[in-house]
């Protein structure tokens, strides 16, 4: 799924799930370092527990993920990718990853 942005995909930081097992060769496809957080120092993935936390404001706790359609799932992806985040100087996700892409297309 990163391959389209290999020239944005320097570090990988994972959690120890076995579906990281393939870090080995997702690291040699990308040519980026693959880093893990230690067992249970969630802030050493700060990024993904505060994604986590505004993905929780649609799809609350003991929701059952079985019955979230692809459609839904899209849905919060686009609002939260248009959403201002102060650590961006109020600039979204989107604008900020695809700028440099954008600028060299002008």
């Amino acid at each position: 799924m990163l391959q389209p942005y290999l020239d944005k995909t320097l570090t990988i930081t994972a959690d120890n799930g076995k579906e990281f097992a393939g870090h080995e060769q997702m690291k040699a496809q990308l040519n980026a370092d693959v880093y893990f957080a230690h067992p249970y120092h969630s802030w050493e993935r700060g990024l993904n527990e505060n994604t986590n936390g505004l993905i929780r404001q649609y799809f609350t706790k003991g929701s059952s993920f079985e019955t979230i359609t692809d459609k839904e799932v899209e849905a919060v992806m686009q609002k939260l990718n248009h959403r201002p985040r102060k650590t961006l100087n109020y600039k979204t996700p989107h604008a900020v990853f695809f700028a440099e892409s954008e600028q060299e297309a002008a």
